[in-house]
């Protein structure tokens, strides 16, 4: 069973991410993993903490000359910013003066309802864990699991489709389209469409002037990945679950759709469902599909077709011209409390995305061919693709 955890605070000494369950054997390549953390840090509307940090992952147990070993893989990313704040948040009592605490929470953060659940006076240690710097950690481990799902081809990219009110008129790429979409330098919105992506670059620009902040829609595709992913069986086997529940944990995401089912359920079924007919030759069985409204997952079960996920990003909480709240000590009204952050984030979110659906399909790569060394486990897939070649 593939595991995984993360630990740290936003400005605490170094992020954590802890991963066990992966084949031994497996090629860890440092450079394409600190490449995803640098996409993750990238997009137009990012703030003044992504100018400190330049994230590079230290793999600290479970590789050795460059190969997994079968045992939990450690992963640390320092913070470069933790120098200006040892004073403030350190691991001993230190100086009550010094620290900073939260004295007013913020609306559409964790602030209040976090401050409330563990009984804290502020809601400093709340900000530091609930922060969306946490998800440099599950990017650093779903780039290791991207790495794994590559050796059977498969492949998880994103997109933005909609910043703010501004968005592309179709979501459909071709994944030679969202190859070079991930390889650009200059990654902006991370938008396909030039013309939408300035609408959307203007939605940022009002919102920074403004103090105000703005949300939007990312997609994740997985290329090539093979029925039979997931299970029909029990309702916590279903990828379609998993998956929502996987890209739902990242911080500002409150909806999550599978293909194109927000547009379907105001249709008739004729008009949603995907058409089934056959070509000899095809990887998968030869089975093809005229259309992927089902976003590759029938019955809870991959059927072939590539996995779409669109993730709705809230605008983030943090505002430069602060909503209304109340002061923990004193309950008088005042203005929420304001942390340096950012005015938009959705290509991050989309990054982060990818990690989270790559660890889930990962998960269940493993769940379906096993292994505990990669000659085995690429074994067992060979077996099973020509078992679909034999259908």
């Amino acid at each position: 069973m593939l595991r995984f955890s993360t630990a740290g605070e936003s400005h605490g000494e170094a992020l954590v991410g802890l991963l066990s369950g992966l084949p031994a054997g497996l090629i860890i390549d440092q450079t394409f993993v600190d490449r995803e953390l640098w996409r993750r840090q990238q997009g137009y509307g990012r703030g003044g903490r992504m100018r400190i940090e330049k994230d590079c992952a230290r793999f600290v147990s479970g590789v050795r000359h460059g190969k997994t070993i079968g045992s939990p893989i450690a992963v640390l990313l320092e913070n470069r910013d933790w120098k200006n704040w040892t004073e403030a948040l350190p691991v001993a009592a230190g100086d009550a003066a010094r620290h900073k605490p939260v004295k007013s929470p913020r609306p559409g953060h964790a602030d209040l309802a976090g401050a409330l659940k563990f009984n804290f006076p502020d809601a400093r240690y709340v900000l530091e864990r609930a922060s969306a710097r946490e998800s440099a950690a599950r990017v650093a481990l779903g780039a290791v699991a991207k790495l794994f799902l590559r050796q059977f081809e498969i492949e998880v990219l994103s997109h933005v489709v909609a910043v703010g009110s501004a968005s592309i008129e179709s979501s459909e790429l071709s994944w030679e389209k969202l190859r070079s979409l991930a390889e650009r330098e200059d990654v902006l919105l991370n938008c396909a469409d030039p013309e939408a992506e300035a609408l959307m670059k203007a939605e940022v620009d009002r919102a920074l002037k403004t103090g105000d902040s703005v949300g939007g829609i990312f997609q994740v595709v997985a290329h090539n990945v093979p029925p039979g992913l997931g299970s029909y069986a029990n309702w916590d086997e279903r990828l379609d679950g998993q998956l929502a529940a996987a890209v739902m944990s990242l911080q500002a995401v409150k909806a999550v759709e599978i293909g194109s089912a927000v547009a379907a359920a105001r249709e008739f079924g004729s008009a949603v469902h995907d058409e089934i007919g056959y070509q000899q030759g095809k990887r998968f069985a030869g089975f093809t599909r005229r259309s992927n409204h089902a976003g590759g997952i029938e019955g809870g079960v991959s059927n072939g077709e590539d996995i779409v996920v669109n993730g709705y990003l809230k605008p983030i909480s943090t505002l430069r011209r602060p909503l209304e709240s109340v002061e923990f000590e004193s309950r008088a009204a005042v203005k929420a409390a304001y942390e340096r952050s950012d005015v938009c984030v959705v290509p991050a979110a989309g990054v982060g995305g990818e990690a989270m659906v790559a660890l889930t399909l990962a998960g269940c790569a493993l769940e379906k061919f096993g292994g505990d060394s990669m000659v085995e486990t690429e074994r067992n897939f060979r077996n099973y693709l020509q078992q679909l070649k034999e259908y």
